[in-house]
């Protein structure tokens, strides 16, 4: 069987301070523009999508005809339930040949049939992009033309003009049509992208990751905070951690614009928080007090986007 070399979204490591090459320390101006500068280049260097892993989603088929298991190459016996499918590439392998096959899924467009409510990961291999083309496609429409728009992300647009974004997003994949020319309110497409992150299966700050950034968001100190959140984020999956980093530098340019838009980091972190982040399986109260927490994440990511990502 065909083996699969993965590449792993590697975050940097966590620095404190920045020096020059004689051993002074760089001024903010300097390294805002420094950083600019290596994140232009980065762009540059990383268009092509990288190989994100992705396990197989395995279920329960039955077979008609004869069937041979694509990892083993054995026959696969029996009338009814002879084996798994993968529900996103259509592998077909024994269920005790499931267990070891590689996590190196290649999801088909003929299989992954809608763009909302979709795992990310499976998405954006099946479309091999870096990131999913709802998120890409909003941010641009959304920096070219709303930044200064008084309450952005705050405000809501109609909801079923929302729903005609995923509609077509679901329909038409990149060929969707969200130009003003199509929705002149920017609320609108403010609206389908925190909707996107709002049906994700598994959260953008997933479920087991999202202890680890309760956690981090509780210490007082800013430095130990950066330091844990910086650890948090090793936890995401690749892609994950890929779109929420373009989310928070897109985030830090909306706040750029806070004296039109009124939108700080902390109102962001309000709105984002709960979208970005869901608590897995507390009860009601504990995830009633994590609603702070939330937004201290969100709104700390923010903040110290070019430090951690």
């Amino acid at each position: 069987m065909k083996q699969h070399i993965v590449s792993q979204l590697v975050l940097p490591p966590f620095r404190r301070l920045s020096w020059d090459h004689r051993g002074g320390r760089i001024g903010d101006e300097q390294q805002e523009n420094l950083t600019s500068l290596v994140r232009r280049a980065t762009l540059r260097e990383s268009d092509l999508a990288p190989k994100y892993e992705k396990v197989h989603n395995f279920k329960v088929h039955t077979f008609r005809g004869p069937h041979w298991c694509e990892y083993c190459a054995n026959f696969m016996w029996g009338l009814i339930a002879q084996g798994v499918k993968c529900a996103d590439c259509g592998l077909n392998v024994h269920k005790q040949c499931s267990k070891v096959v590689p996590n190196d899924c290649q999801p088909d467009l003929r299989h992954v049939k809608k763009v909302y409510s979709c795992d990310l990961t499976t998405l954006v291999k099946a479309h091999n992009t870096k990131r999913p083309m709802v998120v890409d496609m909003c941010i641009q429409e959304i920096e070219a033309r709303g930044l200064q728009s008084e309450g952005l992300y705050r405000i809501s647009g109609f909801s079923e003009l929302i729903e005609d974004v995923k509609l077509a997003f679901d329909r038409d994949g990149e060929k969707a049509d969200i130009s003003s020319n199509a929705y002149e309110d920017i609320n609108i497409i403010t609206g389908a992208l925190k909707l996107y992150f709002r049906e994700l299966p598994i959260p953008l700050i997933t479920y087991d990751a999202y202890p680890r950034f309760i956690e981090a968001a509780k210490i007082t100190d800013p430095e130990k905070r950066l330091e844990a959140l910086h650890e948090a984020l090793k936890l995401l999956p690749p892609a994950h951690c890929e779109t929420l980093r373009y989310l928070m530098g897109h985030l830090k340019r909306v706040t750029q614009y806070e004296k039109e838009n009124l939108m700080t980091s902390e109102n962001l972190g309000i709105v984002f928080g709960p979208t970005l982040m869901r608590a897995p399986e507390l009860d009601a109260m504990t995830a009633l007090n994590d609603i702070r927490y939330q937004r201290l994440v969100v709104e700390s990511l923010i903040t110290n986007e070019d430090v951690l990502f």
